[in-house]
């Protein structure tokens, strides 16, 4: 099985960008300690520093999945819950 690749792309609330940005990067250990992840980093836009990006590749989606439902992602949620303006997701296989 292929492995997967994920793009993640928060877009903070302009008077909550310290705070997302915290909290995000509270998921950087313990993320790249769970099985199946094979890179988790975390980047922030040059020019609009409300915009974050996970970069993310993991040995196959269902590790991926069980990541997905990990007590540090619903605390993540629940700490930014109300301050981030969007949130996107892209499950995608690397071609070349």
């Amino acid at each position: 099985m292929a492995k997967l690749t994920i793009v993640a792309n928060v877009i903070a609330n302009a008077d909550k960008i310290d705070l997302v940005k915290a909290e995000l990067e509270k998921l950087i250990d313990i993320t790249r300690a769970e099985q199946g992840c094979l890179q988790y980093d975390l980047h922030q836009d040059n020019e609009n520093p409300a915009h974050f990006m996970f970069y993310e590749n993991w040995e196959s989606r269902e590790l991926w999945q069980t990541h997905m439902s990990a007590q540090h992602l619903q605390d993540y949620m629940a700490a930014t819950e109300g301050a981030v303006e969007t949130f996107t997701l892209n499950e995608m296989t690397r071609i070349a």
